[in-house]
């Protein structure tokens, strides 16, 4: 058995030969196979972007860095640490389940006239820089010159030359076409230059293409929501709305229904509205939350988003109830953001919260009105209330005076009525009704100065303010940027008188000095002797000129503030 079983193993020599040639042949096209199929895959890894992860980064960044100056260094962490920590302002759809709307940018049936198309970029890019208009973006509409060639009907072009509005500004000619294209938009325009305008006349627009689609029934809408921090302007906005929407109406167009939604106003005197539905809400943060949590209205039909003083809204003052306003957001809103000052890093937060935004920057962001003769005088607390009355001789009335708190200007209100000046005030714990009766009579020039906080620094429009007064330097040159934009507004000149002294922090003395330098305006001599020389760009959280990130009292006071929860109490009154 064992020799039959060797037998039956054995294979000669010639077999064994011919076998082994047939298998390196097959192992040869299996190896030749598995090269081709490995050299495409490395052809594919090739062509794919490389994956990179923590490790590559911060070696990138430690390689940059090493080229920084130690303070570029800091203000680039501060900046990081700054844009990391705050989400961008979307909808809970969207950051809870990460949907993202990528490039879906919103169309709508209005189109750029054939005969701005056809003129060369070299030419536009001309006209916008002697307009000092900067833009940002992808597929840039061009800027149009005229109302009419934006297609507005008749009666909303009769009315603005009722006012005397007959050319856009820079920032209308660049940001008008960019909004009624349906693109999310960034505009940053010096104060008095219009910018109310340019976010209102394109929800209008817009809003009455779907009424004459379909009209509004009870119970629906709004199409569109203007957010703004404080009562005041939310008023002013919600007049402007009404005085076109209603010119229109006399014309026969289809009625358009604006609801206000602010502190202080009763809904039942607005039942009309809910009961036949309403096109815009303009709002404040704290009266808008309310009513979306009791349900007075949905944003089942919202597509346009507005934040007028898109910087006040997205600071830590009311970050927390726009974040729950948006939480209510059901789809895609054409978003555009509006304001005279909006730091880098706001900036960058407003960027992250939009799809593909175009940013509209006429002048410097943060830059004082060059209309405004601003007058800085060193006068010593105790005797500020009887320079005062000198100082109210400079220009004839109205005159508006600001205070940083409300005791003082509760005692500047009762030191002028004691000295026979027709004057009276706003503040955040003035009743609403007592607020506005003085603004207009302010406006109807039949008080010659009022009094107030930065309730009424930001937005409102006092065409025929001669004089601001600051009756003290207000810690951050964002809200004394605006406050003096309260005159010299829409081209006429007006005159800022700020006093100052051995109380003002070293940083905001430099930040004055540097915006009065850059308005190439008079220098006081208790300035000239701040060295700020070593400073080469404006700080990026509050846009100062005087001091860098690292020194910022705005940064400074926030962080403060949300370790100690504590907030501003005048505006969060004013912004509900």
């Amino acid at each position: 058995m064992s020799d039959l079983d060797d037998e039956e193993m054995y294979v000669p020599l010639r077999k064994r030969r011919r076998m082994a040639e047939e298998g390196n042949q097959y192992l040869n096209e299996h190896l030749a196979k598995k090269r081709k199929i490995e050299e495409a895959q490395d052809e594919e890894e090739e062509e794919k972007p490389q994956k990179r992860n923590l490790i590559d980064d911060y070696r990138e960044a430690k390689e940059k860095r090493k080229h920084l100056d130690p303070k570029e260094i800091e203000k680039q962490q501060i900046d990081e640490a700054l844009a990391n920590t705050r989400q961008a302002f979307k909808s809970k759809k969207e950051l809870a389940t990460g949907e993202d709307f990528g490039t879906a940018i919103l169309t709508t049936s209005w189109k750029i006239p054939r005969a701005y198309l056809k003129i060369p970029k070299d030419k536009v890019d001309l006209f916008r820089s002697k307009k000092n208009i900067e833009v940002t973006g992808d597929d840039l509409p061009p800027p149009i010159c005229r109302f009419s060639h934006m297609r507005f009907p008749k009666p909303i072009l009769d009315t603005l030359a009722k006012d005397g509005i007959k050319t856009p500004t820079p920032i209308q000619m660049q940001a008008l076409p960019c909004v009624l294209a349906g693109r999310d938009v960034i505009g940053i325009a010096y104060t008095g230059s219009g910018k109310t305008l340019v976010f209102a006349l394109p929800m209008i627009m817009l809003a009455l293409e779907e009424e004459l689609k379909l009209n509004y029934c009870g119970g629906e809408g709004p199409f569109g929501l203007i957010v703004c921090p404080a009562r005041e302007l939310a008023a002013q906005t919600h007049d402007v709305i009404e005085k076109l929407t209603k010119a229109l109406a006399a014309a026969n167009y289809p009625q358009l229904r604006s609801l206000l939604c602010i502190g202080g106003i009763n809904f039942r005197d607005q039942q009309h509205i809910f009961r036949n539905g309403m096109h815009f809400v303009v709002a404040t943060p704290g009266r808008l939350k309310h009513s979306l949590d009791s349900k007075k209205f949905t944003f089942t039909n919202l597509k346009y988003f507005c934040l007028d003083e898109a910087d006040r809204l997205m600071d830590t003052n009311f970050e927390d109830d726009l974040r729950h306003v948006l939480s209510y957001l059901e789809g895609q809103c054409q978003k555009v953001f509006f304001s005279a000052t909006m730091p880098s890093n706001v900036r960058a937060l407003a960027q992250r919260s939009m799809v593909k935004p175009i940013i509209i920057n006429v002048g410097r962001a943060g830059a004082a009105s060059l209309d405004v003769i601003q007058e800085v005088e060193y006068i010593k607390d105790e005797v500020k209330l009887v320079y005062l009355l000198e100082c109210l001789k400079k220009t004839a009335p109205p005159v508006l005076i600001f205070c940083s708190n409300q005791t003082d200007v509760d005692d500047v209100l009762e030191y002028l009525l004691l000295k026979g000046v027709e004057a009276d005030a706003i503040h955040g714990n003035k009743d609403q009704a007592d607020r506005i009766k003085a603004v207009k009579q302010f406006r109807a020039l039949t008080i010659d100065v009022l009094v107030a906080t930065d309730v009424a620094s930001k937005g409102l429009d006092f065409p025929d303010i001669k004089h601001v007064l600051n009756y003290d330097m207000p810690e951050e040159i964002e809200a004394y940027i605006h406050r003096i934009g309260r005159t010299g507004r829409c081209g006429k000149t007006g005159v800022a008188t700020t006093f100052i002294n051995m109380g003002v922090p070293e940083t905001t003395l430099l930040d004055l000095k540097g915006l009065l330098i850059e308005a190439k305006q008079a220098i006081p001599p208790v300035l000239n002797q701040l060295d700020n020389t070593d400073l080469n760009e404006p700080c990026s959280h509050c846009g100062g000129l005087g001091h860098s990130v690292t020194k910022c009292p705005k940064l400074r006071k926030e962080l403060e503030g949300k370790t100690k929860g504590v907030v501003n109490d005048d505006l969060m009154k004013g912004g509900y």
